[in-house]
């Protein structure tokens, strides 16, 4: 899956680490609708950190569609409610 971080570039994560990443999505998508500031900000860098972490960067010269993208680590609850999808951010 190809993942878009905003303003970091993209990322290819193996398709064995596509449930923990819709678990941490869901959670997030809880966080959002609880508006609970504090779970948020965990739950956002605990997924950006896991899509780093087991993620290989796209080389800026290839051009290829992100599947899902995801905001920045600076972003707000607002931000992040008007990305989310039927799917939340992650799809699947």
């Amino acid at each position: 899956m190809i993942v878009r971080i905003l303003g970091e570039g993209q990322l290819e994560v193996p398709d064995r680490v596509v449930a923990e990443l819709n678990q941490l999505d869901a959670a997030l998508e809880s966080a959002v609708a609880d508006n609970d500031e504090p779970a948020f900000g965990k739950v956002l860098a605990y997924l950006l950190g896991r899509v780093r972490v087991f993620g290989t960067p796209v080389p800026d010269h290839i051009v290829v569609p992100s599947e899902a993208i995801l905001p920045p680590p600076d972003c707000t609850i607002a931000d992040v409610r008007q990305m989310l999808g039927a799917d939340g951010l992650i799809p699947g």
